[in-house]
C-alpha cells in the first residue's frame, strides 16, 4: 500500500506548523510537531484543552525514545520491544528539551510508537525531512476535550471541520480504543490508563505484577485520566442488566438510547453490542457517536462484564457516564 502523496502533503504541512488528522491503530490523532510551540498551541487550541493536560508524542522508531527522555530504566525498553509499534504509552522522565506545553509542565514525557501503516509513513517521512533533530508529533485524539474520540475521518471532520489544516483517511481504527499507558518512572512500573494491551500482557513482558495506579499528588497526569472524559452530549448512564428494564420503565417520558447486548430490551434508538470484549472495543466510540446524534433525552449502556479483557471499555464507559447520574 502506498502513500506517497498523503505523506508528502501531511510532512509539508507539519513542517509549516499545521494540524494533520491522522489515523492510528488505537483512534484518529491530531497531529502537530511536538518540537514547535506555536504548532501545539493550536492542538491545545483547537481541542479547547486545559494546558496542564500532557500530550503524547508519537514516534517513528523505538530508537527515537532516547531523543526525548533520559534515565531510561530496562523495564521501559523490555515494553518497547514487545508492545512497539502498537498501543502501548510509556511515561518515562523527559529529556530537557521537551516543551512544557507537551508534558502538561511535569518532569515526565509519554512516548508512543504506533502501527498504522499511513501514520507510520508519516512519521518515517516527517524524521527524513527532519534530519539529525529530534523528531515526534504530538497527537491527541482528533476530538474536542472530554469528547468521544473519533475512529473514522468521517469523525474528524464533523469534529473539526475546516479547522484541521489536512486530514487522511486511513479507514476505521482497527483497535477503535486508546493506547494502555505504562508509568515507567515508578518502581515497579503501572499501568495509568487501560487499553488494548492488558495488564497481564505488560506483566508477563516484565515478569512480574502490575498494578494500576491510584490518582494522587505523586501520579503524572496523563491523557484520558479525568474522572469525566469520553462523553457523549447526551446525558449517558450505566446500567446493569438486571436493571434495565426498570430503567427504561423509568423514563418512559424520554426519548431513550441505548447500547446493550443481544436480548436487551427495546428502545427508541438502540444498538446491539458484541459479547466480545475486542469487537465492543473497536465499535464502542462509533456506537456512543451514532447514538448521541439520534436526538434522545438520555443514553443508557448496558454494564458490560468485569474481568482483564474489559478493563479499557469498563474504564472509558465510567469516564463517559461520570456525573450524569441515573
Amino acid at each position: 500500500m502506498t502513500f506517497a502523496g498523503d505523506v508528502a502533503r501531511a510532512v509539508a504541512v507539519l513542517e509549516g506548523g499545521g494540524l494533520v488528522g491522522l489515523p492510528t491503530e488505537t483512534v484518529y490523532g491530531l497531529a502537530a510537531d511536538a518540537s514547535n510551540a506555536a504548532a501545539v498551541a493550536k492542538i491545545f487550541a483547537a481541542k479547547g484543552r486545559p494546558g496542564d493536560h500532557p500530550l503524547i508524542v508519537h514516534l517513528d522508531d523505538a530508537a527515537q525514545m532516547d531523543d526525548w527522555a533520559i534515565d531510561i530504566p530496562p523495564v521501559a525498553r523490555r515494553l518497547a520491544a514487545a508492545f512497539w509499534p502498537g498501543p502501548l504509552t510509556l511515561i518515562l522522565k523527559r529529556a530537557a528539551h521537551v516543551l512544557n506545553a507537551v508534558t502538561g509542565g511535569q518532569e515526565s514525557v509519554g512516548l508512543r510508537v504506533p502501527s498504522d501503516p499511513l501514520a507510520h509513513a508519516v512519521l518515517a517521512a516527517f524524521a527524513q525531512a527532519r534530519a539529525g533533530r529530534p523528531t515526534g508529533l504530538a497527537a491527541p485524539s482528533a476530538n474536542k476535550f472530554g469528547r468521544v474520540s473519533p475512529t473514522t475521518a468521517q469523525h474528524v471532520r464533523e469534529e473539526f471541520g475546516d479547522a484541521v489544516d489536512l486530514l487522511l483517511d486511513g479507514g476505521q481504527s482497527v483497535m477503535g480504543i486508546e493506547s494502555t499507558i505504562v508509568d515507567c518512572t515508578a518502581d515497579p512500573a503501572r499501568i495509568l490508563r487501560p487499553g488494548a494491551i492488558t495488564r497481564e500482557q505488560v506483566a508477563a513482558v516484565l515478569e512480574q505484577p502490575v498494578s494500576a495506579a491510584l490518582t494522587d499528588a505523586a501520579t503524572p497526569r496523563v491523557s484520558g485520566s479525568l474522572e469525566a472524559h469520553y462523553a457523549p452530549r447526551t446525558p449517558t448512564c450505566l446500567i446493569a442488566t438486571e436493571d434495565l428494564a426498570d430503567a427504561l420503565k423509568r423514563h418512559a417520558d424520554k426519548r431513550v438510547a441505548l447500547l446493550a447486548f443481544e436480548g436487551g430490551p427495546p428502545a427508541q434508538r438502540k444498538i446491539t453490542a458484541s459479547p466480545q470484549a475486542q469487537a465492543y472495543a473497536y465499535a464502542l466510540y462509533a456506537s456512543l457517536r451514532e447514538l448521541d446524534a439520534a436526538g434522545c433525552d438520555l443514553l443508557l449502556v448496558e454494564k458490560p462484564p468485569a474481568g482483564a479483557a474489559w478493563d479499557a471499555v469498563n474504564d472509558r464507559l465510567r469516564r463517559a457516564a461520570f456525573g450524569s447520574g441515573e
